[in-house]
């Protein structure tokens, strides 16, 4: 009994102690100085030896200028403890705050010689010290010393992360290659980290930097690592040529398939660049994988073909349509890739009843699986959405989620099922469907339906006959089906006859993007600067910014212009979606990559 009574009153004491500290944290937060020393000095009292205490009568007397106090305490420890090197640099710090810059460096210097002889398995707490009065050269050497005292040890992030902040890039990216040698699966943080210096301009500092230390790594030590940065700093420069070549050698020396490659088209075909892209597929139908892959390369160029082709170019596509599936049949092997086909038929060529007759006959034939047979289904119902067959495209939508349930397949059909009432005109049973769909594991559709849902119930609740709502959702409908000219001309109705309306911003930021897919870039900035003067406050705005920049530098030739709205992103607009790619644009703009 007497040991459980022991317990609990230390516990107690404990979690006093705890709160006080906390209390005299906020205290220094808020800059109430004289109060932090008040709860500072009686938790040092009692127990002088925890070094959180110290530090924070320490600073508290600093912060008041009672120097003389604060040098008492530091003196008095180092005194006792004259091998803690971590108290060595406070009182260092604490001369530098007098400006007394000669005091402090021999203190400073007696903490790396103190380490050196008697600490040197402290190094990281000694380093984060250092870091923490941005004596950023001592850091760096005591992670140095300390990785070379004990081969065990790994600072190679924290040494990056200080180098970075130098500007020191060669030893930066050495650091994160050294990392990555000892631990692969770090490459994705790397990556993102390396993207704060590297631009999509070859000639920046550190890309030249990144790429010849890279190459000097290759020639000393080939390891396969080397080639997929390489390729990965191609990648960032968008010279997918290059980036192809390390993938080749990647493919060559691993035996894991060519799905690097296969990403590599991918992204060549998200930059418009289809003829680096063809090259790199055309590479996978010549080489001896499986037949999956070579389907997929097929189904990549087709798609890629499809979607940057104009009308002349259709007959081809079909031919080649037909060369693919004489050589490996419409079965179920070639399901994707006849759904291609018929979105093809409907969107592209407007033959709307011979792509449904087309799908609907691969459901006949073939014994599919429940997923097979769903995504049949869903394409399906967006050829009736073309032609406005709401009800028959409600009910294949409610197929596949019955067939489905909870797969994502299954939430895209629910949000499908929403947007139909919402073309309709049906917003209640949209809005009803969409609150469920705001919760969805997938975030794509939860951000869609979230979207769809603000955009519904803002416009509502302004106009209770729904009018202004019910044009822009007919507007949205033509612009689904690619009649682009149609929709520019309903989105300017609600422009002219709802002008003030809640919904004007959204009409001017969906008629933009048409304006841009039609190349009359002119008009589309015009709607940009409308959103910017009109609605500067409204959620919005970043949408404005961020697209009239990219106008201003892939179309309208004024990337100075381009860099003043991105900055607008940087500065005031830290939350938005678009934020990181502005400041990795801006800075490609400013000829600065760094941080």
């Amino acid at each position: 009994m007497r040991f459980i009574i022991f317990y609990i009153a230390l516990f107690f004491a404990f979690s006093v102690s705890a709160q006080s500290e906390q209390l005299a944290k906020n205290y220094m937060t808020q800059g109430q100085y004289e109060k932090a020393l008040s709860v500072y000095k009686k938790l040092y009292t009692k127990n002088p030896n925890r070094i959180n205490y110290l530090l924070g009568l320490v600073e508290s007397f600093q912060q008041l200028e009672q120097f003389e106090e604060a040098e008492k305490i530091l003196l008095t420890r180092v005194e006792k403890n004259p091998e803690n090197a971590q108290i060595l640099v406070e009182l260092g710090h604490h001369y530098d705050l007098q400006q007394q810059s000669e005091q402090a460096r021999i203190y400073y210097d007696k903490a790396i010689e103190t380490y050196t002889n008697t600490n040197a398995n402290h190094a990281y707490s000694l380093a984060q010290t250092f870091e923490k009065y941005s004596l950023l050269d001592e850091a760096a050497l005591i992670y140095q010393k300390g990785m070379e005292d004990n081969p065990r040890a790994n600072f190679n992030v924290q040494l990056a992360k200080i180098y970075g902040e130098q500007g020191k890039l060669e030893k930066m990216f050495d650091s994160y290659l050294s990392l990555l040698q000892l631990q692969p699966n770090y490459i994705n943080i790397v990556q993102r980290n390396f993207s704060d210096y590297i631009s999509d301009t070859p000639t920046s500092e550190a890309n030249v930097i990144f790429r010849k230390l890279l190459i000097k790594r290759i020639q000393q030590n080939p390891d396969i690592l080397y080639n997929e940065m390489l390729s990965w700093l191609f990648v960032q420069q968008k010279e997918f040529k290059k980036a192809f070549a390390q993938e080749k050698a990647i493919y060559k020396r691993k035996d894991e398939g060519p799905q690097g490659i296969i990403d590599l088209a991918r992204i060549a075909i998200a930059e418009k660049d289809i003829k680096s892209a063809t090259e790199i597929l055309n590479y996978i139908l010549d080489t001896p994988v499986s037949r999956d892959m070579k389907l997929t390369a097929h189904k990549i160029i087709l798609k890629a073909k499809v979607d940057n082709a104009n009308k002349k170019e259709y007959k081809t596509i079909v031919e080649q349509y037909n060369t693919v599936f004489s050589e490996y049949g419409k079965s179920r092997e070639t399901i994707s890739l006849q759904i291609d086909y018929a979105h093809f038929l409907a969107f592209n060529q407007d033959k709307k009843q011979e792509a449904i007759d087309f799908l609907k006959d691969i459901i006949k034939r073939e014994s599919l699986s429940r997923f097979q047979s769903s995504r049949i289904k869903m394409k399906i119902a967006d050829i009736l959405i073309l032609n406005q067959k709401f009800n028959q495209a409600l009910i294949y939508y409610t197929q596949v989620q019955n067939a489905l349930k909870n797969n994502y397949l299954a939430q895209d059909a629910r949000f499908k099922v929403a947007k139909t009432s919402y073309y309709k005109g049906d917003f209640k049973w949209a809005q009803t469907q969409l609150d469920v769909l705001k919760s969805s594991t997938s975030q794509l559709i939860a951000n869609d339906a979230m979207e769809l849902s603000l955009i519904i119930s803002d416009n509502s609740q302004e106009d209770s006959t729904q009018t202004a709502l019910k044009i822009f959702a007919k507007a949205d409908l033509l612009s689904f089906q690619n009649k682009n000219e149609e929709a520019i001309a309903m989105y300017e109705k609600i422009l002219t006859q709802h002008k003030g309306e809640k919904i004007e911003d959204e009409a001017f930021l969906r008629q933009a993007k048409l304006f841009e897919t039609s190349e009359q870039f002119e008009k589309a900035r015009v709607n940009y600067l409308k959103i910017i003067e009109f609605y500067p406050d409204d959620i919005l705005v970043d949408d404005a910014y961020y697209w009239l920049a990219e106008l201003y530098v892939n179309e309208l030739g004024a990337p100075e212009k381009a860099k003043e709205l991105y900055e607008k992103i940087i500065f005031n607009h830290a939350d938005s979606i678009y934020f990181v790619n502005a400041r990795k644009k801006y800075r490609t703009l400013r000829g600065d990559a760094i941080n």
